[in-house]
Protein backbone atom coordinates (compact mmCIF):
# COMPACT_ATOMS: atom_id res chain seq x y z
CA UNK A 1 0.00 0.00 0.00
CA UNK A 2 1.43 3.38 -1.04
CA UNK A 3 1.79 5.94 1.70
CA UNK A 4 0.23 9.31 1.16
CA UNK A 5 2.75 12.07 0.65
CA UNK A 6 2.82 15.04 2.99
CA UNK A 7 3.35 18.54 1.68
CA UNK A 8 4.01 22.05 2.86
CA UNK A 9 3.09 25.06 0.73
CA UNK A 10 5.50 27.94 1.30
CA UNK A 11 4.59 31.43 0.15
CA UNK A 12 7.32 34.09 0.35
CA UNK A 13 7.14 37.79 -0.52
CA UNK A 14 9.68 40.54 -0.08
CA UNK A 15 11.99 43.04 -1.70
CA UNK A 16 13.92 41.42 -4.53
CA UNK A 17 17.64 40.81 -4.03
CA UNK A 18 20.18 38.15 -5.08
CA UNK A 19 20.31 34.93 -3.05
CA UNK A 20 16.64 34.45 -2.16
CA UNK A 21 16.16 31.24 -4.16
CA UNK A 22 19.49 29.92 -2.87
CA UNK A 23 18.51 30.46 0.79
CA UNK A 24 14.99 29.04 0.36
CA UNK A 25 16.17 25.93 -1.49
CA UNK A 26 19.12 25.41 0.89
CA UNK A 27 16.81 25.48 3.94
CA UNK A 28 14.49 22.95 2.31
CA UNK A 29 17.36 20.63 1.32
CA UNK A 30 19.11 20.87 4.71
CA UNK A 31 15.91 19.70 6.42
CA UNK A 32 15.60 16.61 4.19
CA UNK A 33 12.76 17.82 1.99
CA UNK A 34 12.26 18.28 -1.74
CA UNK A 35 10.71 21.02 -3.88
CA UNK A 36 8.12 19.28 -6.06
CA UNK A 37 6.58 22.32 -7.71
CA UNK A 38 7.22 26.06 -7.60
CA UNK A 39 6.44 29.43 -9.12
CA UNK A 40 8.81 32.33 -8.57
CA UNK A 41 8.83 35.77 -10.14
CA UNK A 42 9.61 39.43 -9.61
CA UNK A 43 6.54 41.68 -9.50
CA UNK A 44 7.49 45.34 -9.45
CA UNK A 45 10.37 45.44 -6.98
CA UNK A 46 9.09 42.45 -4.98
CA UNK A 47 10.13 38.82 -5.28
CA UNK A 48 7.26 36.36 -4.91
CA UNK A 49 7.60 32.60 -4.54
CA UNK A 50 5.22 29.72 -3.99
CA UNK A 51 6.72 26.31 -3.40
CA UNK A 52 5.21 22.88 -2.87
CA UNK A 53 7.63 21.02 -0.59
CA UNK A 54 7.39 17.26 -0.02
CA UNK A 55 8.74 15.52 3.04
CA UNK A 56 7.96 13.46 6.10
CA UNK A 57 5.74 15.16 8.67
CA UNK A 58 8.67 15.68 11.05
CA UNK A 59 11.01 17.14 8.39
CA UNK A 60 8.24 19.53 7.31
CA UNK A 61 7.88 20.54 10.97
CA UNK A 62 11.60 21.37 11.05
CA UNK A 63 11.14 23.68 8.08
CA UNK A 64 8.14 25.32 9.77
CA UNK A 65 10.32 25.92 12.85
CA UNK A 66 13.09 27.43 10.69
CA UNK A 67 10.76 29.96 9.01
CA UNK A 68 11.04 32.81 11.58
CA UNK A 69 14.83 32.90 11.23
CA UNK A 70 14.60 32.61 7.45
CA UNK A 71 12.14 35.53 7.38
CA UNK A 72 14.61 37.60 9.36
CA UNK A 73 17.59 36.68 7.18
CA UNK A 74 15.75 37.33 3.91
CA UNK A 75 13.65 40.26 5.17
CA UNK A 76 10.57 38.58 3.69
CA UNK A 77 7.08 37.62 4.75
CA UNK A 78 6.85 33.82 4.64
CA UNK A 79 3.66 31.85 5.20
CA UNK A 80 3.36 28.05 5.34
CA UNK A 81 0.38 25.72 5.12
CA UNK A 82 0.25 21.93 5.29
CA UNK A 83 -1.56 20.18 2.46
CA UNK A 84 -2.06 16.71 1.05
CA UNK A 85 -1.98 15.23 -2.41
CA UNK A 86 -4.29 16.80 -4.95
CA UNK A 87 -7.64 15.03 -5.26
CA UNK A 88 -8.15 13.50 -8.70
CA UNK A 89 -11.83 12.57 -8.43
CA UNK A 90 -13.09 14.38 -11.53
CA UNK A 91 -11.98 13.52 -15.03
CA UNK A 92 -10.59 16.83 -16.25
CA UNK A 93 -8.98 17.55 -19.58
CA UNK A 94 -6.11 20.06 -19.42
CA UNK A 95 -6.52 22.91 -21.91
CA UNK A 96 -4.36 25.96 -22.59
CA UNK A 97 -5.99 29.36 -22.94
CA UNK A 98 -4.09 32.28 -24.44
CA UNK A 99 -5.62 35.74 -24.72
CA UNK A 100 -4.05 38.96 -26.00
CA UNK A 101 -5.62 42.42 -26.27
CA UNK A 102 -5.02 46.07 -25.72
CA UNK A 103 -4.69 46.51 -21.97
CA UNK A 104 -7.74 47.65 -20.03
CA UNK A 105 -9.14 46.91 -16.55
CA UNK A 106 -11.24 43.77 -16.04
CA UNK A 107 -9.79 41.30 -18.53
CA UNK A 108 -8.82 38.71 -15.89
CA UNK A 109 -12.17 39.08 -14.10
CA UNK A 110 -14.10 38.70 -17.37
CA UNK A 111 -12.24 35.52 -18.31
CA UNK A 112 -12.50 34.11 -14.78
CA UNK A 113 -16.26 34.74 -14.85
CA UNK A 114 -16.66 32.89 -18.16
CA UNK A 115 -14.95 29.77 -16.78
CA UNK A 116 -16.53 29.96 -13.30
CA UNK A 117 -20.05 30.08 -14.80
CA UNK A 118 -19.27 26.77 -16.51
CA UNK A 119 -17.63 25.11 -13.47
CA UNK A 120 -14.26 25.07 -15.23
CA UNK A 121 -11.32 25.40 -12.84
CA UNK A 122 -8.43 27.75 -13.61
CA UNK A 123 -5.42 25.73 -12.48
CA UNK A 124 -2.57 28.02 -13.50
CA UNK A 125 -2.41 31.58 -14.80
CA UNK A 126 0.25 34.10 -15.80
CA UNK A 127 -0.37 37.62 -17.10
CA UNK A 128 1.90 40.31 -18.44
CA UNK A 129 1.79 43.69 -20.11
CA UNK A 130 4.13 44.82 -22.85
CA UNK A 131 4.48 47.53 -25.48
CA UNK A 132 3.25 46.58 -28.96
CA UNK A 133 5.84 46.69 -31.70
CA UNK A 134 5.81 49.85 -33.82
CA UNK A 135 2.94 51.60 -31.96
CA UNK A 136 4.00 51.25 -28.33
CA UNK A 137 0.38 50.54 -27.33
CA UNK A 138 0.18 48.75 -23.99
CA UNK A 139 -0.88 45.15 -24.61
CA UNK A 140 -2.09 42.56 -22.10
CA UNK A 141 -1.40 38.85 -22.38
CA UNK A 142 -2.94 36.02 -20.34
CA UNK A 143 -1.87 32.39 -20.40
CA UNK A 144 -3.81 29.91 -18.30
CA UNK A 145 -4.34 26.22 -17.89
CA UNK A 146 -7.91 25.14 -17.24
CA UNK A 147 -9.40 21.77 -16.29
CA UNK A 148 -12.40 21.05 -18.50
CA UNK A 149 -14.75 18.27 -17.34
CA UNK A 150 -14.41 15.34 -19.76
CA UNK A 151 -18.18 15.17 -20.28
CA UNK A 152 -18.30 18.74 -21.60
CA UNK A 153 -18.70 19.22 -25.37
CA UNK A 154 -15.34 20.77 -26.25
CA UNK A 155 -16.22 22.02 -29.74
CA UNK A 156 -19.28 23.81 -28.35
CA UNK A 157 -17.28 25.30 -25.49
CA UNK A 158 -14.53 26.47 -27.86
CA UNK A 159 -17.07 28.13 -30.18
CA UNK A 160 -18.81 29.81 -27.23
CA UNK A 161 -15.47 31.01 -25.82
CA UNK A 162 -14.27 32.36 -29.17
CA UNK A 163 -17.56 34.22 -29.74
CA UNK A 164 -17.37 35.60 -26.18
CA UNK A 165 -13.81 36.85 -26.71
CA UNK A 166 -14.60 38.26 -30.18
CA UNK A 167 -17.42 40.28 -28.60
CA UNK A 168 -14.91 41.79 -26.15
CA UNK A 169 -12.23 42.38 -28.81
CA UNK A 170 -9.92 39.77 -27.23
CA UNK A 171 -7.72 37.62 -29.46
CA UNK A 172 -8.01 34.13 -27.96
CA UNK A 173 -6.97 30.50 -28.37
CA UNK A 174 -8.36 27.47 -26.51
CA UNK A 175 -6.52 24.24 -27.29
CA UNK A 176 -5.47 20.98 -25.63
CA UNK A 177 -2.44 21.38 -23.39
CA UNK A 178 0.62 19.99 -25.12
CA UNK A 179 3.05 17.94 -23.02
Amino acid sequence: MATQKTYLVISALGEDHPGIVNMLSKTILEHGCNIEDSRMTVLGGEFAAMLLVEGKWNTLAKIENAIPELQRQLNMTIITKRTGERATGRNLLPYAVDVVSMDHPGIVNTLAGFFAERSINIEDMATTTYAAAHTGTTMFSVHMTVGIPSDMHIAGLREEFMDYCDGLNLDAVLEPLKG
